[in-house]
């Protein structure tokens, strides 16, 4: 039986300076950095109040085709690729303190009907969402 997601996965441009961004700068902890044979590098990093979730951070290679390595590599330059969702407690805050450590934003804190959300890039171009989350439930209607 399944009980939880374990492992997600975020293609970066270099493993090291996406390591140190997800720890310095979005405060995520190391949890793996090994090579294995033949050069292949398992590195992920944990949330820490959420440990039992991997991040693991991959640079596109083997055992993908070379033509989906080239095109998830052209999306990565172009900032196309889809990263992560993070809940803040407070989504202007954060949106300060990340900020103030050079993260780019898309879009600021705005209202929504889930939440307050700010859009921002790693260091790699990918989209990571922030959401404050709204204290209600969320009906289609709110989207009209």
């Amino acid at each position: 039986m399944i009980t939880n997601i374990s492992i997600v996965s975020v293609f970066v441009k270099d493993v090291d300076e996406s390591k140190r961004f997800y720890v310095d700068v979005l405060g995520f902890e190391e949890k793996d950095d090994i090579t294995l044979d033949g050069g292949y590098r398992w590195c992920t990093v944990t949330h820490p109040n959420q440990p039992e979730l991997q991040v693991s951070l991959a640079i596109p290679g083997p055992p993908f085709p070379d033509d989906l390595v080239t095109a998830m590599r052209r999306a990565l330059d172009a900032g196309g690729l889809n990263g992560l969702g993070l809940s803040v407690d407070d989504c202007e805050q954060t949106y300060a303190e990340l900020s103030a450590k050079g993260v780019e934003f898309l879009q600021p804190p705005s209202a929504r009907p889930y939440g307050t959300e700010a859009v921002c890039r790693d260091n790699s171009g990918n989209w990571i969402v922030l959401v404050q989350e709204a204290d209600r439930k969320v009906v289609a209607a709110d989207f009209a």
